[in-house]
């Protein structure tokens, strides 16, 4: 079988980053009238490129089949609206985008961020393939185009609704298959004196911290800031600033204007960054070769927990339906025989099941009810969240599981 051809240079990819086995997509969760239907699973096998060093998977199924109904909405998790109200907060105060401004953003969601800039009279347009998403965007009074985004659509949009002075993505850029095009498309669109900010995960964390739940199907690429420099450079755009995030477990995010407008000079925290990737070693295959045995001792570590307190008699049910943790419980092979159900503020997940493993996902009420000795939070990135709501509900006699980045035991005894 000839190997993958990279996705930004095109060069053939031949080395294993990690090996997860089969899995199904992530967010296809299951309704009771397809529990004994086949079911999809595909390859989740990260390889990394020892050319641009891109980690990356196989496309198996394509954009449209993944994202057109989508099971993420991103206001249910209060921290993420949080953090996207601030982060508007801070494009008026250092870029001055307000009144008169013209703002897009790419996979918008549902309005979840854009909302924040109307009260400044900002002219807002999102873009979001998931039509179902895209519904609750329109009813929070956000323009929302469902349709994918590429150069196609970007000489459409510069056509009919001018060229942005702030271009936005927020965990897209590893959601999409054809990344040259799409960043040729950021190029196409924004206004000569625009900025673009896009936020995704640090794969520096994610290997750092052993993350590697947040592998799964819908995301095709993992980058560093050594690579997405060389792929933004190479469509015309310079990443001139640089932001360290705590969100989602470590997250870059990148601030890129025209290679040709200097207005914006690069600041002090690129060339850092490139020299603490340097030191760690992200221009080296070598450093990518140990991450898979440290995957393997984190599902030797979680088995044999949960083997013992199901041995010894303990309830145990699951916090949360995230993408991450259906990678983790497919990898770790962790179904309804060591949790029992699990639960998700999302009604759109509610009564339906996780895909692969089948567990319920239930809705947050019946945690109260069942009393467990036991609750694994899957959005391990939403810890503080969950222990701060949740975790201080005094009907709730138990103790929280952290999986990552490594086996963690929290709150009281059960």
């Amino acid at each position: 079988m000839s190997p993958m051809s990279c996705r930004f240079c095109g060069r053939p990819v031949r080395h294993t980053f990690v090996d997860l086995g089969m899995s199904p997509l992530c967010q296809t969760h299951i309704t009771r009238e397809q529990l004994n239907r086949m079911e999809p699973f595909y390859p989740l096998h990260a390889r990394v490129c020892e050319h641009c060093f891109l980690v990356q998977l196989e496309q198996f199924v394509g954009p449209a089949e993944i994202f057109e109904e989508y099971a993420y909405f991103a206001s249910y998790a209060d921290s993420w609206v949080e953090h996207a109200r601030r982060y508007c907060g801070l494009m008026g105060e250092r870029f001055g985008i307000g009144r008169g401004s013209r703002v897009v953003e790419i996979a918008s969601n549902d309005g979840y961020l854009l909302q924040h800039f109307l009260p400044h009279g900002v002219t807002v347009l999102g873009v979001e393939p998931a039509a179902n998403v895209a519904a609750a965007a329109v009813a929070r009074g956000i323009p929302t185009l469902t349709k994918f985004f590429g150069t196609a659509l970007a000489r459409e949009l510069a056509r009919d609704f001018g060229r942005p002075d702030l271009l936005i993505g927020n965990n897209v850029l590893a959601h999409v298959p054809e990344l040259n095009d799409f960043v040729a498309g950021m190029k196409l669109l924004l206004g000569a004196r625009g900025l673009i900010t896009m936020e995704f995960p640090h794969l520096l964390e994610l290997m750092r911290h052993n993350q590697f739940d947040t592998i799964y199907h819908e995301h095709f690429s993992y980058f560093s800031f050594t690579t997405v420099r060389e792929v933004f450079r190479h469509h015309g755009l310079t990443l001139f600033d640089v932001e360290q995030l705590p969100t989602h477990g470590g997250s870059l995010r990148i601030y890129a204007r025209h290679s040709e407008d200097e207005s914006r000079p690069v600041a002090a925290r690129v060339v850092a960054l490139l020299g603490v990737e340097r030191e760690f070693g992200m221009e080296r295959l070598a450093t990518y070769a140990g991450f898979a045995e440290q995957v393997r001792e984190t599902k030797r570590a979680l088995l044999a927990f949960l083997i013992d307190a199901k041995r010894a008699g303990k309830r145990i049910v699951g916090y949360g339906a995230p993408g991450k943790g259906n990678t983790l419980l497919n990898y770790c092979g962790i179904g309804t025989d060591f949790l029992d159900f699990t639960v998700d503020r999302n009604p759109y997940k509610q009564g339906k099941f996780t895909p692969g493993m089948h567990i319920p996902i239930l809705a947050p009420e019946e945690l109260i009810a069942a009393r467990p000795d036991y609750v694994l939070i899957l959005p391990w990135n939403l810890k503080d969240e969950v222990l701060a709501t949740v975790g201080t509900d005094p009907r709730l006699k138990t103790q929280f599981l952290v999986p990552i980045p490594r086996l963690q035991l929290v709150g009281g005894a059960p």
